[in-house]
């Protein structure tokens, strides 16, 4: 009979709990028995989750992009979160839609800071723990941006492409360790990504989802909390998820006006 792990006997750390998918997430692991560790720089939404979900969510304020802070942290967890059976490096951001020629360099530190070097600490922290355990998982939020390109998606994009293929090159060295990884790549996602990314233009957010049948952090949730009660034999390495509305379709064509 095939065997589904029994999330009650996960500890699970979740970055970039505040919102979103990570906070959807942090909740689907916490409301079905999996002791949950839920960070991001927004304490008093950390707290929140906390008193909703009760004692077996552990709310950590962190900020990734700080590699001192991340190690100190997961070396002072409290003994019955200390660990960690995954490690969902969630935490990320989108900032701006310019093309190149005119978007912010800072912007661009920020996305490489985060979703590049927040993600490398976060791993790097937990991973020994989890080899020598001889058993894990470590899951991460990409984004099919990090396959398909569009306009104004440029660093944003190429951040999303080296998690593609950190994760593919994490699945090399893990091979016989024990330790599964996963790249979840989700398309258009209705969440807080669009109004972090114009910067809190609540109309200009509102714009990217009007009309459409979008996912929401929940459905994206689900598949994670799939992946991760499969079997420990079975390691599902990549899944895109695209609401059933959206497609890759078209290229942009600059064309001469007539």
């Amino acid at each position: 009979m095939y065997k589904m792990l029994d999330p009650a006997t996960l500890t699970v750390l979740v970055t970039g709990a505040t919102a979103g998918i990570g906070a959807a997430t942090a909740r689907r692991f916490a409301l079905a028995g999996a002791r949950v560790v839920a960070t991001g720089r927004r304490a008093e939404r950390l707290i929140a989750l906390r008193d909703e979900l009760g004692p077996r969510l552990h709310p950590l304020e962190l900020d990734v992009r700080d590699n001192a802070a991340v190690v100190a942290a997961l070396g002072k967890l409290p003994a019955e979160f200390a660990r960690l059976n995954v490690v969902f490096a969630n935490a990320g951001l989108a900032l701006g839609l310019d093309p190149a020629q005119r978007a912010s360099l800072d912007d661009w530190d920020d996305m490489v800071d985060t979703n590049v070097k927040g993600l490398l600490y976060t791993v790097r922290a937990a991973l020994p723990g989890m080899v020598e355990r001889g058993e894990g998982h470590v899951v991460f939020t990409g984004s099919v941006a990090g396959e398909y390109a569009y306009p104004g998606g440029n660093a944003y994009g190429a951040t999303k492409a080296f998690v593609k293929q950190f994760a593919l090159n994490l699945v090399a060295d893990l091979a016989g360790t024990g330790v599964r990884v996963t790249n979840i790549e989700p398309g258009m996602v209705e969440t807080e990504f669009s109004l972090v990314r114009f910067r809190g233009d609540e109309a200009r957010s509102d714009s990217v989802y009007a009309g459409a049948q979008t996912l929401s952090g929940e459905d994206i949730a689900e598949q994670i909390f799939f992946c991760c009660t499969t079997p420990r034999h079975v390691n599902i390495t990549r899944l895109q998820v695209l609401p059933t509305s959206q497609s890759f379709a078209g290229f942009n064509v600059a064309r001469e006006r007539t």
